[in-house]
């Protein structure tokens, strides 16, 4: 895709969308979600790991840990589990995955003993009093011979029990560094996604990696600029048009080949992509 450029403060996304902190979500909720961020992973350090720390062993990922989230976001959170643990929770007979599941379950019952706690497929979920919803993704940190990382190791319960592989260190480092190129464009887009669907589609399911790994690709090397004393040919209106084209032009039976940024994972898209044509729609027509 041809470098284009967009400059700061004008209309983003052909809708009026300030640049002053739109989506930005207060201090006041972000302090909120790492008292009770530092509280979850004091529990996993005492059941699991003999320690107080309520910052070791657990990781922001989703939306809120690669930057892309907005107030209506829900705070998703890996917590490093021992690989001995994972050994025991392998062998079990029948599902092992969800007998993990219920084991991080108790272990929040006892600190949050007034929240709403449940198990739900590859997380334990849990709903706070005043809306906002932490969902907690129990891992396994494999390592190469090296002793390098190479992502988690994590269970899903579904289908009688399984266990699945993810890296977000990787996406959240790629995604920081395309931000940083576009000056802040990936993380503005991603974010202007979100406030349509939650606006606009709200009755329709559009998932945060799908709107991040696509967002990822479909800017090519687009980027906000700070005036136009270089002369380009600068218009938002073809920034929103090369995303719907891509969208048109990499649509393949119904549905996208997606892969996450720096991990290059599949993405599944097929129960978003109906609402992100329409978001595309909304925001380039």
């Amino acid at each position: 895709m041809e470098e284009k450029l967009i400059k700061k403060d004008e209309i983003i996304m052909g809708l009026l969308v300030p640049r002053a902190n739109t989506y930005t979500i207060p201090l006041t909720k972000r302090q909120l979600i790492a008292k009770r961020y530092q509280r979850i992973t004091r529990a996993i350090n005492r059941e699991f790991w003999n320690s107080e720390s309520d910052t070791a062993h657990s990781l922001y990922v989703g939306s809120y840990g690669r930057g892309t989230a907005i107030s209506t976001s829900d705070i998703d959170i890996i917590v490093e589990l021992p690989m001995a643990e994972f050994d025991r929770f392998k062998n079990y007979l029948s599902n092992g995955p969800s007998k993990l599941l219920q084991v991080i379950k108790n272990a929040f019952q006892e600190i949050l003993p007034n929240s709403d706690i449940r198990a739900d497929g590859q997380v334990v979920k849990i709903n706070f009093h005043d809306g906002i919803k932490f969902e907690i993704v129990p891992a396994f940190n494999e390592k190469d011979y090296w002793g390098e990382s190479k992502g988690f190791i994590y269970p899903d319960s579904n289908m009688g029990g399984n266990w699945k592989a993810t890296n977000p260190k990787k996406e959240q480092e790629a995604m920081k560094l395309k931000n940083t190129k576009s000056n802040n464009l990936l993380y503005a887009t991603c974010k202007h996604f979100r406030h349509v669907r939650d606006t606009e589609f709200t009755s329709y399911h559009l998932s945060g990696i799908v709107i991040d790994s696509f967002v990822y690709e479909a800017m090519g090397n687009w980027k906000f600029v700070e005036n136009n004393s270089g002369g380009q040919n600068i218009s938002s209106v073809s920034y929103e048009t090369a995303l719907l084209e891509y969208y048109n032009s990499h649509k393949v039976m119904g549905g996208l080949n997606l892969y996450s940024p720096g991990s290059n994972q599949f993405v599944n898209s097929d129960s978003s992509i109906i609402c992100l044509e329409k978001v595309l729609k909304k925001i380039a027509l």
